[in-house]
């Protein structure tokens, strides 16, 4: 096990890396959580950290390692933010551990929004995975190309991903000797390692399948040697922690209502939870109602009408709600699905349709301006509204600015999306005021 050491100016030094890879399915989700789970397991306090406005592998970091995963992303903030997110949430850990997105250098305009920016941005070095199984020597010139193409950024070591033999491990090791980079890992072809797709990205069922993905990391991963070579300095952070005193309501279920950034509760002192599945009387000094994504037409038969009246007394007497994606459809007259049509809320005077004759995805980055405030978020669902599309208050934009048919709709101090916002650096009251 590494020591923590410190230096004689106090700086503490801790293991931090960023996991990458060329493209998306090389396998750096399974990886990354097999080994956060396994540092977590050796005793180390881990803090994840997730590239990108990703919900759903950082549920798998948090199952992973006892705590919630961090977005980072500079599309919805800025570097100076980002910066001040990973230190916060760095504090007082041993290991830092980020997941990339997609490719290393994919981003919404070339490399801008990438997980190679990030790194960049926080001096972080790259563990690449490599899937493996249909190449060998020819990865030479792959892997030369990503450890050369931007001075910025610095690839430390290399994982090869579904190794099929041990010849074939024995060529992927003459790549690594001839580029002069260390090979850190040689994972075989597993079954347990494969993800399986539902909605927008990994099945939430597998949060309770995964087991034995830590010891497979164990067997095939020179875990000491990626935490000496990736031991780096760890700045205090000298920002103050905002702490509004707000009364925020959070709607919370493990599928229905999950899609939460924990930078956006921990802006807040008081804030509270409550299942929607269950019957709750939503407090009248509430400041804030906050009904965040996730797949309420999942359960659409669990959905207390009870609480669904509470939130539409709350709605009607002028209460604040915030709602998005999977929010917004609750919020809503009805939902179709396949099975019928099911009522809901009836705060917003409309109905979706989640049949599947219906279904069509809808994503990316979305930006828009509203009460001279500017805000950012991610936009990725399948259901849709019923009929014609209902006016918005505000044009949107996606990150290339082009508009976008996605309405930001508001009935009193309601004020609903598909777009999942990221407010860590606003005031999300801003949002209400009456222009």
């Amino acid at each position: 096990m590494i020591q923590i050491l410190y230096n004689f100016a106090c700086v503490k030094r801790i293991a931090q890396f960023l996991i990458s890879a060329p493209s998306s399915g090389s396998g750096k989700t399974s990886l990354s959580m097999g080994i956060m789970e396994l540092l977590s397991k050796r005793g180390y306090n881990v803090q994840p950290f997730k590239c990108g406005p990703d919900y759903i592998d950082t549920k798998f970091h948090q199952k992973a390692c006892n705590k919630p995963s961090i977005n980072l992303d500079t599309f919805m903030a800025g570097a100076e933010h980002i910066k001040e997110l990973y230190l916060k949430y760095s504090a007082s850990a041993d290991v830092c551990v980020v997941e990339g997105m997609m490719g290393l250098f994919d981003g919404y305009s070339r490399w801008k929004g990438s997980a190679a920016e990030i790194a960049s941005i926080l001096n972080l070095p790259i563990v690449l995975v490599i899937d493996a199984r249909s190449a060998a020597y020819s990865l030479a010139p792959l892997l030369k190309g990503f450890i050369t193409f931007d001075k910025r950024v610095k690839i430390v070591g290399v994982i090869f991903n579904k190794v099929g033999s041990p010849r074939h491990r024995e060529m992927l090791e003459e790549v690594c000797t001839d580029l002069n980079i260390p090979a850190l890992g040689f994972i075989p072809k597993c079954e347990i390692l494969e993800n399986n797709s539902r909605y927008l990205g990994l099945d939430f069922s597998n949060l309770k399948k995964r087991e034995g993905i830590a010891e497979i990391i164990e067997k095939n991963v020179d875990v000491e040697h990626l935490l000496e070579l990736t031991s780096r300095p760890l700045k205090k952070s000298t920002s103050k922690p905002r702490q509004e005193s707000h009364k925020v309501l959070v709607a919370r279920n493990e599928e229905s209502f999950s899609f939460i950034y924990q930078e956006h509760l921990d802006n807040f002192k008081n804030v509270t939870f409550f299942n929607p599945e269950e019957e709750f009387e939503i407090p009248s000094d509430t400041d804030l109602l906050y009904l965040p994504g996730g797949y309420p037409e999942k359960h659409l038969k669990e959905l207390s009408k009870k609480t669904m009246k509470s939130v539409k007394d709350y709605a009607s007497k002028g209460g604040k709600i915030l709602a998005e994606c999977g929010g917004m459809i609750y919020l809503c007259r009805s939902i179709i699905t396949d099975g019928g049509e099911t009522k809901l809320c009836n705060v917003l005077p409309y109905t979706i349709t989640a049949k599947t004759e219906d279904k069509k995805l809808t994503l990316g980055y979305r930006s828009f301006t509203l009460n001279n405030t500017p805000f950012k978020g991610h936009e990725f669902h399948y259901t849709k509204f019923k009929g014609s599309q209902p006016k918005s208050v505000t044009q949107v934009y996606d990150a290339r600015l082009n508009k976008v048919t996605t309405p930001i709709l508001r009935v009193k101090n309601v004020i609903a999306s598909y777009t999942h916002l990221y407010w860590g650096e606003e005031n999300i009251f801003n949002i209400f005021r009456h222009e």
